[in-house]
């Protein structure tokens, strides 16, 4: 069966720990990519705008699942998006107020949203992540249409502080840890392998015409999902168990060793 579509995550994934790839290799495969048709799709819990910045030359030939599946895009034309009402933002609002632990980030479709009062050095952090950013003084002030929120959390506390939030947010919306004291709370049922789905509809692919590459929790149900999931060699023991695939690590351009190896055997079994 050949492949119709390449999916990959970034962050520990497609992107080494300097948050960096090899241009002058993937734009190589990339050319493959293009003569056999094959559709080249980034899918991540970071923003859009951020992702765009990755791919500046060739950002309308691909497709983005951005905001862990909340916000698709198929070559420049938005797919899908999945919006949180604004009842359930109140009540999540609410109940994130006593865990002062926890640095919220509101993630709409125009941009991200921090209050004023958090730290500076945390505001220099998350416009690595955050290309569209506003500070404001109250989460009430924004009108805009919310993806997600993203939490930061101390990296031992994130076990803890799922199981806390698996019970009081509303029951609409999940967490979901993509590790490194990162949460992320979405809407029930979206994630990556739905926006990969949505994408596969629109193109015409089977599930088992995909290849996809993940190192995190938000990744698994993408890796399971298609034929061919990767996990990459530096993910968690537990992701790297249940999916069947393992790539060399995101420093050692795992992802683009398989791609390459793909195209030199000319297919895969």
């Amino acid at each position: 069966m050949s492949i119709k579509m390449i999916a990959v995550d970034m962050d520990g994934t497609f992107l080494d720990d300097q948050m960096m790839y090899n241009e002058e290799r993937f734009r190589e495969l990339f050319q493959v990519m293009e003569k056999k048709k094959i559709h080249f799709t980034v899918a991540s819990g970071n923003q859009y705008a951020q992702l765009k910045s990755f791919f500046p030359k060739i950002a309308s030939k691909i497709n983005f699942v951005a905001e862990n599946g909340a916000y698709v895009v198929k070559e420049g034309e938005t797919l899908f998006v999945e919006s949180i009402d604004k009842e359930s933002v109140a009540e999540m609002l609410e109940t994130l107020k006593v865990l002062p632990q926890i640095s919220v980030i509101v993630c709409g479709k125009k941009s991200a949203y921090i209050l004023n009062e958090v730290d500076e050095a945390f505001v220099q952090v998350i416009k690595k992540y955050y290309h569209q950013l506003t500070q404001v003084s109250s989460f009430d002030e924004v009108e805009d249409t919310i993806l997600k929120f993203a939490l930061s959390c101390p990296d031992l506390e994130t076990d803890v502080l799922l199981e806390k939030l698996e019970k009081e947010l509303p029951k609409e919306i999940v967490p979901v840890s993509s590790g490194h004291g990162s949460i992320d709370l979405i809407h029930k049922g979206t994630h990556k392998a739905r926006g990969i789905q949505l994408l596969a509809d629109q193109l015409g692919i089977e599930a088992n015409q995909i290849m996809a590459f993940g190192d995190g929790y938000n990744d698994l149900e993408m890796l399971q999902h298609v034929k061919y999931g990767f996990a990459m060699a530096n993910a968690p023991l537990e992701i790297r168990e249940t999916v069947p695939l393992v790539a060399s690590s995101n420093n050692e351009e795992g992802v683009l060793e398989v791609i390459e190896s793909y195209f030199e055997s000319d297919g895969i079994e």
